[in-house]
Parts: structure tokens; C-alpha cells; sequence
């Protein structure tokens, strides 16, 4: 989906590829790969969409209609 929304102009950003517990800041912790299944899952599926207070309903739509393209190809 990301390359889909990027050859339509859409930018997307994924923040968090890698969980907190396995950050090196956090290593302190002793937390290791499978501690947290689902924060390691979502780290792989996440994708954050654009989103600020100037984004036109124009803009709005155009980003939802590309999604929407990308689910119906």
C-alpha cells in the first residue's frame, strides 16, 4: 500500500519499524524478540497516513480514494 499511495503523491511514513523493547535505549530492560508479539506485529503492518490540521477535504478524499483503489485492483 505504501508504494501505491506514493505513485499517487501521497506521502506515508512508518515511525516505529522497530518495538520500544527492542530499541537500544530500552536495552536495559532485558526484553528480547517475541516478549511482545503484537508490538513487534504492528512494527511490521503500521503505516501512518498524512494528517495535520491543513490537510484540505479535498486532500482528505483524495488520500481515502487511493486507499480505496488500492483494495479494489
Amino acid at each position: 500500500m505504501r508504494e501505491h499511495l506514493q505513485s499517487h503523491e501521497i506521502p506515508t511514513e512508518i515511525y516505529y519499524p522497530k518495538p520500544l523493547h527492542l530499541q537500544k535505549a530500552f536495552a536495559y530492560l532485558g526484553h528480547k524478540p517475541g516478549d511482545f508479539r503484537e508490538s513487534e506485529a504492528a512494527g511490521l503492518r503500521v503505516l501512518s497516513l498524512p494528517i495535520f490540521p491543513e490537510l484540505t477535504e479535498e486532500q482528505q478524499r483524495s488520500v481515502i480514494a487511493a486507499i480505496a483503489d488500492f483494495y479494489l485492483e
